[in-house]
């Protein structure tokens, strides 16, 4: 700043108003003498008088001028400058020192514009991709931003800038979290159930104050993470429920073998007529114990998403005539007769032993739920590159309330039946997880009284 309040006669400016008001006084004294050459002396002095007060302006407009370019270029300089980088105008002019100054300064802006738009794009694309639902607010509740995530659990499309919040998601929880942090200017968690399309869904809310503006006067809004539980919440009711089911399995037969061991060790062993009876049912309760944890473990193994390591493509007629045999003295003592209808020597991929433990699990089945001189039977049929096994019976059959829920884990049509003839109620669920396991699905069909088909649906190998 110093150096530009010194007079500068090789300023850039100085000089050219200096040539200019030279050149103006020249050509008019050499005006002058054209007109009237006699009077040369008269005009020398007005000239000479004009020149010097010429120089005189043009030095103070020249410094004048030049203090502001001079300011303009150092306040260029101060924007561009960085800590490695001294602020230098070498050997320049003050009007050159600006333009580079200027022209770097555009560069860097350039740059900078380029940066936060690379920025605004990442953002847009990393709140785009993500599965929680991201909303702004002002203060008045109206949004501000909303990522497509949020959109989608609202059922709604991408909401203009300016919307009420209520018009996007109604619900009044949501509204009050949202106003309670904007009030308090304190982060706040919520369990909210919003009403989404003709469902609810549940979500885990995080909301915390968001500066709006940079304003003094400006009110700060709030931002929210929605996060869909939904699926957690029934994973926990089904965990929930299975450590229920498990633990009521157990007590029964558990129950029964302290209390009949119990009466043994209270002198039931001298009683000749029922010592072997109360043997017997200690026997068949520690069989069913016994089976329900077998099945346990096979449900877990299955569940584990691993793929099994003794995948082959299995002759789907021998699987079917193995499984026919393994039941085959159960349906003898019950009465039921077995059949094998048309089966296709075809071949499918994966397990032999699970393919025939769903096979067994379903004939067995069809076999403790008929009656007697019931039919069991078993046949294939072939769908393009899918393979049909039906498993038909012509027992008591199944509601049709019932028909959605028997593949879940120990879930019994008839409870009562169900442990008279020994099932654990997790047979259909094993049947389901080995068949979805080998890239296939089960379903069933009943009327109730005609009896059921299982239909076993898996790609040809």
């Amino acid at each position: 700043m110093g150096n530009a309040v010194r007079p500068n006669f090789r300023s850039t400016v100085f000089l050219r108003l200096l040539w200019s008001a030279i050149l103006s006084g020249a050509a008019g004294l050499a005006v002058a003498l054209a007109i009237r050459p006699s009077s040369a002396g008269a005009w020398v002095w007005p000239v000479l008088t004009g020149f010097a007060t010429a120089l005189l302006i043009s030095l103070l407009l020249a410094r004048s001028v030049d203090h502001r370019i001079s300011r303009m270029r150092e306040f260029a300089e101060s924007l561009l400058q960085t800590s490695d980088e001294p602020m230098v105008a070498g050997r320049l002019n003050e009007l050159e020192a600006l333009d580079r100054s200027l022209l770097r300064m555009a560069g860097q802006t350039r740059g900078l514009v380029e940066r936060a738009k690379l920025e605004f794009a990442r953002r847009e694309a990393i709140l785009s991709s993500m599965v929680e639902g991201v909303l702004a607010v002002d203060d008045q509740l109206r949004v501000t931003f909303c990522n497509q995530a949020l959109a989608r659990l609202a059922g709604n499309r991408m909401p203009p800038v300016g919307t009420p919040l209520m018009e996007l998601v109604r619900d009044s929880e949501l509204q009050a979290t949202l106003s309670e942090v904007i009030r308090t200017g304190e982060p706040a968690k919520r369990r909210l159930h919003i009403p989404v399309v003709s469902t609810g869904r549940s979500f885990e809310l995080q909301a915390a104050p968001l500066i709006t503006g940079n304003k003094p006067g400006d009110k700060p809004g709030a931002i929210a993470i929605l996060h869909d539980i939904t699926d957690l919440e029934r994973l926990e009711t089904i965990r929930n429920d299975f450590v229920a089911n498990v633990s009521h399995e157990f007590r029964t037969p558990l129950a029964a073998i302290s209390g009949y061991a119990e009466t043994l060790l209270d002198g039931g062993l001298e009683d000749a007529e029922n010592n072997r009876r109360f043997l017997e049912i200690i026997n068949a309760n520690a069989i069913r114990l016994s089976s329900i944890a077998a099945d346990l473990l096979t449900l877990s193994e299955l569940q584990t998403g691993a793929t099994p390591r003794e995948l082959e493509a299995i002759p789907v007629a021998d699987a079917i005539e193995s499984a026919l045999t393994t039941v085959a003295s159960e349906a003898a003592k019950r009465g039921v007769l077995l059949e094998r209808g048309p089966v296709d020597k075809l071949f499918v991929q994966g397990s032999r032993y699970r393919l025939e433990q769903a096979l067994v699990n379903l004939l067995a089945n069809a076999v403790k739920f008929n009656k007697p001189g019931g039919c069991v039977r078993a046949e294939t049929q072939r769908n393009g590159a899918e393979l049909y096994i039906l498993i038909s019976d012509t027992g008591v059959g199944i509601p049709s309330s019932d028909l959605p829920r028997i593949f879940e884990r120990f879930y019994r049509v008839d409870k009562a039946r169900s442990r008279e003839v020994g099932g654990t109620g997790l047979g259909l669920s094993i049947v389901k997880h080995i068949v979805e396991r080998m890239h296939g699905h089960v379903s069933a069909t009943s009327q109730l009284g005609k009896g059921s088909v299982f239909t076993v649906t898996l790609p040809l190998s």
